[in-house]
């Protein structure tokens, strides 16, 4: 029995994206390009997705469905604030070493010319993070009490910005300056000034 797993030609189209996204930093991709590079005609792209913001669309919703579930587990394993903390934005930031391509979508890069929706759509993606960022540090305060040094709004808005500019650095180097590199020890930094 044929023990390698089909992957579906929707799949096929959205690897052969995120795949194109990681090797040509700073080109807008084509439908045209896709095809030829899925092995396909611009009419079988169209079937699979009605458009190529769909297609962005999917590869939106698996960065979210990747990055909220291992979340979830990180909350779920994990029970002091500080580490929480540490493990969601290591979680992001090795995402988006791992994923080059698809943090150039995170970043708004590969997003130019395209609709509004999919800038709003990682927008929400990256509020939603810092929502959950803000929830670990308001129940710090009530189970460990821990306090901020600044407000909940401002610590957590300080700490996603911290790992958005790795992640920018990243997509700005052409994929050169990993983002988890010298992390260690910024999140050391990071943990000590945090709480009071």
């Amino acid at each position: 029995m044929d023990k390698t797993r089909k992957v579906s030609r929707k799949d096929q189209i959205l690897q052969a994206l995120a795949h194109m996204l990681e090797n040509a930093p700073g080109e807008r991709i084509t439908t045209s390009s896709l095809a030829k590079e899925v092995g396909v005609s611009e009419a079988a792209l169209y079937r699979h997705f009605p458009s190529k913001a769909k297609m962005f669309e999917g590869l939106i919703e698996f960065i979210e469905d990747t990055l909220f579930s291992r979340v979830n587990l990180i909350l779920e394993e994990e029970q002091q604030a500080l580490q929480r903390c540490g493990k969601i934005l290591l979680l992001l930031l090795g995402f988006c070493e791992k994923n080059p391509g698809l943090t150039r979508i995170l970043t708004g890069d590969a997003l130019t010319g395209e609709p509004d929706r999919l800038r709003q759509r990682v927008v929400k993606l990256f509020d939603r993070l810092e929502t959950q960022i803000k929830q670990v540090l308001r129940d710090a305060e009530l189970n460990e009490g821990l306090r901020p040094q600044v407000t909940l709004n401002t610590t957590a808005n300080m700490l996603l910005s911290i790992a958005e500019g790795r992640i920018c650095q990243f997509v700005r180097s052409e994929f050169k300056r990993k983002p988890t590199q010298h992390w260690p020890a910024q999140w050391e930094v990071l943990e000590t000034v945090v709480f009071r």
